[in-house]
């Protein structure tokens, strides 16, 4: 890796823009990596234009993009200066294995968008996180994200094997693109995005990011070191309490008395061995204390990445109503994430905060009629006469069905699109009446949370969260070079 400055902290990417471009470049500036979210951000951008971009921050960034005539066009569909006035949000396409023009637009300009906000006005590093669950959508958010300058690419959920070969094609202006897990496939699917046949002239020279894959194991990191195609920049290794999806345990799953996943020391990573890899790592999951951060350092890491210690700041991009219910549940002691095997189409389990009124009740989750129209978690399916079909489990279980999907795979399963849209007080709003409901994610591990409500009684801010989480490590140690 070459030489550069690293950062100890890394600011996770959580949710649908909980990891906002606000929050990421508080962090940047205070000298962590802030990261935003890259997850659905073509529905962010349509849906705050439509709610009249509150600051006017996205037509800001939208008046940077390299060519204007592409930020026009959305602008044109999509901006309200009124807001919608209690009309439901209008559609945004969705991305196929074969995206259609103006799906392909508008998640360049949305990636573009998120992180050009979140470098404005500084210096400071800026990463931006995939799923490699979302297949669909990574290339063309990749090419927008790496024209606003982004630092860094993260990505977990998966083996992202192919991100480092993708972004180097991007960089260097050729056609990137990653493979497609199709489920019946005769034959090999890919989808791509070609910054020249996009941009043309207006394309400007790119800046080839860093990537960390989010791994769980150190055997995946030795998988991935072994060949340069395939090769990260470094690791971020995550254990099973972090926030979000989280791999499932090892062997045959066992669930604890909460029906959560249990997990044992085969699901653990082997440090050492993930040290003698030789690239930088960071540690997550119940590591936001300042003693955590300082034993991850000696333990040969660069330093951690916390999310819920940034998820539960003052700059978070949940909803300000969303936010005080989350820390008046901190104040009380009520505040329970639970590992929930079931709740993410994508069969990986998924952490689900207990907060009343949202989907972690049962009763409000079977209030919810079963739709699927964000679709950013479904999954290609090949048809008996060839073509591509799209399902997910969260949908109508007669339609997935009729897809060929298997009922046992809809059985709790919520539509996490939906409700992480609601999270950020973009949730639809639908004409029947029906009010899209929350589901937050958290990491199980609160200590951090908690010690910092102490020495911050009314919440704190990103920087404060930076500064006491290094405040174990000498002076020096906020950034560490790494050679």
């Amino acid at each position: 890796m070459a030489s550069t400055n690293l950062p100890t902290v890394i600011q996770g990417g959580m949710g649908v823009a909980v990891s906002s471009w606000g929050l990421a470049r508080e962090v940047a500036r205070h000298g962590g990596m802030g990261v935003v979210s890259g997850t659905a951000l073509d529905a962010v951008l349509a849906r705050d234009l439509q709610d009249g971009d509150p600051g006017g921050h996205r037509r800001r960034a939208l008046e940077h993009f390299p060519s204007p005539a592409m930020a026009q066009r959305a602008v044109e569909r999509y901006y309200r200066p009124q807001g919608r006035q209690g009309a439901p949000y209008r559609p945004n396409p969705t991305l196929t294995v074969s995206p259609t023009q103006a799906a392909l637009e508008l998640s360049v300009l949305s990636n573009f968008v998120e992180v050009w906000l979140a470098k404005e006005g500084h210096d400071g590093l800026i990463g931006i996180n995939f799923l490699e669950k979302i297949q669909m959508a990574t290339p063309s958010a990749a090419l927008g994200a790496m024209l606003g300058g982004v630092d860094y690419v993260l990505m977990g959920a998966g083996i992202p094997r192919e991100i480092p070969r993708l972004l180097t094609d991007l960089a260097q202006g050729r056609e990137g693109g990653i493979s497609i897990d199709v489920a019946g496939a005769s034959q090999h699917y890919t989808s791509s995005v070609d910054p020249v046949a996009l941009l043309g002239d207006e394309l400007p020279a790119l800046k080839r990011p860093q990537f960390l894959a989010i791994i769980s194991l150190h055997s995946l990191a030795t998988y991935l070191f072994r060949d340069a195609e395939i090769r990260p920049d470094g690791f971020v290794v995550e254990g099973p309490v972090a926030g979000g999806h989280s791999a499932p345990p090892r062997g045959k799953m066992t669930l604890d008395e909460l029906g959560q996943p249990v997990y044992g020391d085969r699901d653990m990573a082997d440090l050492a061995k993930i040290a003698a890899v030789g690239l930088p790592f960071w540690l997550a999951g119940a590591h936001s204390t300042p003693e955590k951060v300082a034993e991850a350092v000696e333990l040969g890491a660069v330093g951690v990445q916390c999310g819920t210690i940034f998820a539960l700041c003052a700059e978070t991009g949940l909803s300000p109503q969303m936010h005080q219910l989350l820390m008046e549940e901190l104040r009380r002691g009520d505040l329970l994430v639970r590992n929930d095997p079931r709740a993410s189409p994508t069969g990986f389990p998924f952490k689900v905060a207990s907060v009343p009124g949202s989907l972690s009740e049962d009763t409000v989750y079977e209030a919810r009629p079963r739709l699927c129209d964000l679709s950013y978690l479904r999954a290609p399916y090949e048809r008996e006469d060839g073509s591509l079909g799209y399902r997910c489990a969260s949908e109508p279980v007669h339609m997935f069905l009729k897809k060929g999907g298997d009922i046992a795979d809809t059985v709790g399963r919520k539509c996490l699109c939906n409700a992480l849209m609601a999270n950020i007080g973009l949730g639809q709003e639908r004409r029947d009446g029906y009010r899209e409901m929350p589901a937050i994610t958290l990491g199980q591990d609160l200590e951090g949370p908690r010690r910092l409500l102490e020495l911050h009684p009314e919440g704190w801010t990103a920087a404060q969260a930076v500064d006491w989480l290094t405040s174990s490590l000498p002076a020096h140690a906020a950034v560490a070079a790494v050679g």
